[in-house]
């Protein structure tokens, strides 16, 4: 069964995974998407990094706050909208396979926005 705390987790460790690649390998990260400075994906990482680290303290208390879960829905869902507008616009010069990750990584946390919000449904009705 898909738990609001599972599904915090799940998107706390690929979080966590994909920061640290963005951290750990910047510029090759950069040489796939065809952009000429590391330093966006390295900043990337971090905010994932971070943002990681709160998605899992969240999800691993044994209370959850429907505050910080709404937060997290919230952060997710301005990373879809803002994946989309570069992914649509393509206002820098990134290769098609770089527009590609980027669109995948939409998706997924698309997917947790929406697992998410379904499982705090089900925690605030008890369903």
């Amino acid at each position: 069964m898909t738990t609001l705390k599972n599904v915090l987790l799940v998107n706390a460790v690929t979080s966590g995974l994909t920061g640290a690649g963005l951290i750990l390998f910047p510029v090759s990260i950069a040489t796939i998407f065809g952009a000429t400075e590391s330093w966006p994906f390295t900043e990337t990482g971090v905010f994932l990094f971070l943002f990681a680290a709160f998605v899992g303290f969240v999800g691993s208390q044994r209370t959850i706050r429907q505050n910080f879960v709404r937060a997290i829905i919230t952060l997710d869902i301005l990373w879809v909208v803002g994946s989309l507008l570069i992914v649509i616009f393509q206002p820098f010069d990134l290769t098609i396979l770089g527009y590609a990750f980027i669109a995948a990584v939409a998706g997924w946390v698309g997917l947790m926005a929406y697992l998410q919000s379904a499982g705090l449904k089900r925690f605030v009705t008890g369903k």
